[in-house]
């Protein structure tokens, strides 16, 4: 692999076409010289431009431009940068491009502009990956949390963990070098009393991916029910567009289809479902195993029943669902559509009639009436939902994994520690002690990329799905 201190790379930072202006980003030790034989300043070089300014010049016979420079160390990588903002086109990127390459840099990989300025000491692994979740961001949680990631909240916990491992995993170390004077520099009560503490730090930070994935990603919501109930319209009038096939013909949907939605800045993952019902049709029972496994993996189900159907059949449907969901970790919603053609009284007779067989059967389900057809109840909808999963809106200081590779490093500190603490508690060898302390620290050490073991290896698996220019 190329050194990348010493060459300079040069990549578009935008999408061109998709707003009034384009950046190139050009960063390396040659970033001034490449980009003065390419782009004319009217009374200077860029070369000999103060940092931290900005500069009209001219690209000869292909547009106007504004350079920007920035010096080493004072540039997101850490190096020499140039960024030159350019109209739109993607031709004029295309060509300004070119020519930078043909000046003498070099086209970026993805996301080497970020790795430059983990390798220069910019940012911590942590932060750099946070580059990728801060673009990526459609919500207001899922924004804050990527950007507490980014400015070190995640980062400062760890190094606190790392700081009391690099203690322990001393006074042990010390206790090897004096083996043969049979000397204890780390009290056994307080050492267990530290692993434990610190155990559970790393716990609680492991056990945040879940709720951190689903500020990431979104929160799945199975819409569940018979055929013809109604979930396809539900789904529409959720989104405020035509988005599912509506009939009235039994089987109109056949396969998952999902949508998102932002409700009050938490992102919400659709996922309208085929109707539950026996069937021959060979493609319909394979739209309906996919409805099981939408339930299986749902966070918020919402079970879409036809109001205007008896009670004693709202019930049988009901429990066939009921009884594949896990309330330990589901929320239910019973969604009585169609109320809209019934009298009050029937309809709340029915509403009654569910409850008590809701109650008597201990199902945790929230009962709602709504009229999906005519959006009636489709507000309320949304208003219960958010409260559902409102503890999914991050104070400002919160801290959530929501990186998949930090959730494993931290499953494996927390092992090596816990392995610790039984060591200790059976009085095994410090020498085994401390090499489970190490390897602790190693799975800290791996998230915040210090002590890497194969550097190349990583960094290459860690930001190849960033995008070119960043």
């Amino acid at each position: 692999m190329k050194n990348l201190y010493q060459d300079t790379i040069v990549a578009p930072a935008t999408t061109p076409g998709t707003g009034a202006i384009s950046i190139v980003r050009i960063s390396g030790p040659e970033a001034f010289r490449i980009t003065d034989q390419v782009v004319k300043l009217a009374n200077r070089t860029v070369a000999d431009a103060p940092g931290y300014t900005i500069h009209f010049g001219e690209v000869p016979a292909l547009d106007d431009v504004l350079v920007s420079v920035f010096r080493a160390p004072h540039s997101y990588t850490g190096e020499d940068s140039v960024e030159i903002s350019t109209h739109a086109s993607a031709y004029i990127v295309q060509e300004l491009v070119a020519l930078l390459i043909k000046a003498g840099a070099r086209f970026a990989e993805p996301g080497e502009f970020t790795r430059r300025a983990f390798l220069n000491g910019k940012m911590d692994l942590a932060q750099a990956e946070a580059v990728a979740d801060v673009i990526s961001s459609t919500t207001a949680a899922s924004h804050r949390v990527a950007m507490n990631q980014l400015k070190g909240g995640f980062s400062k916990e760890l190094a606190g963990l790392r700081s009391e491992l690099l203690e322990m995993a001393s006074l042990l170390e010390l206790e090897l070098d004096f083996s043969e004077e049979d000397v204890e520099f780390a009290n056994r009560d307080q050492l267990m009393g530290l692993l434990k503490t610190t155990q559970q730090h790393v716990d609680r930070l492991a056990t945040s991916f879940h709720q951190g994935n689903l500020i990431k990603n979104g929160v799945p919501v199975a819409i569940v029910g018979p055929a013809n109930a109604g979930k396809s319209t539900l789904l529409n009038a959720l989104l405020g567009e035509e988005r599912a096939i509506v009939t009235d013909i039994p089987g109109t949907t056949r396969d998952t289809l999902e949508e998102t939605l932002n409700i009050d800045g938490i992102l919400f993952r659709f996922i309208d479902t085929a109707g539950i019902r026996e069937s021959q049709d060979t493609v319909e029972k394979l739209g309906i195993e996919r409805s099981f496994q939408s339930l299986s993996k749902a966070e918020i189900v919402l079970i879409m029943l036809d109001a205007t159907q008896p009670v004693e059949e709202l019930e049988t449907e009901l429990q066939n669902i009921c009884c594949k969901l896990d309330f330990s970790r589901q929320k239910g919603f019973l969604l009585l559509n169609k109320t809209d053609r019934l009298e009050p009284d029937t309809c709340n007779k029915k509403v009654i009639d569910l409850n008590n067989f809701v109650t008597s059967h201990n199902y945790q389900l929230i009962i709602a009436k709504l009229s999906a057809k005519k959006e009636e109840g489709i507000q309320e909808l949304k208003t219960a939902l958010f409260q559902a999963e409102k503890d999914l809106i991050p104070n400002e200081d919160a801290c959530f994994v929501t990186n998949a590779r930090h959730f494993e490093a931290l499953q494996n500190a927390s092992a090596a520690l816990q392995t610790c603490r039984t060591s200790l508690s059976r009085g095994i060898p410090t020498d085994l002690v401390s090499e489970d302390l190490r390897r602790a620290l190693a799975s800290i050490n791996a998230i915040l990329g210090t002590d890497l073991l194969d550097p190349v290896e990583i960094l290459h698996n860690i930001f190849r799905n960033h995008c070119i220019g960043k």
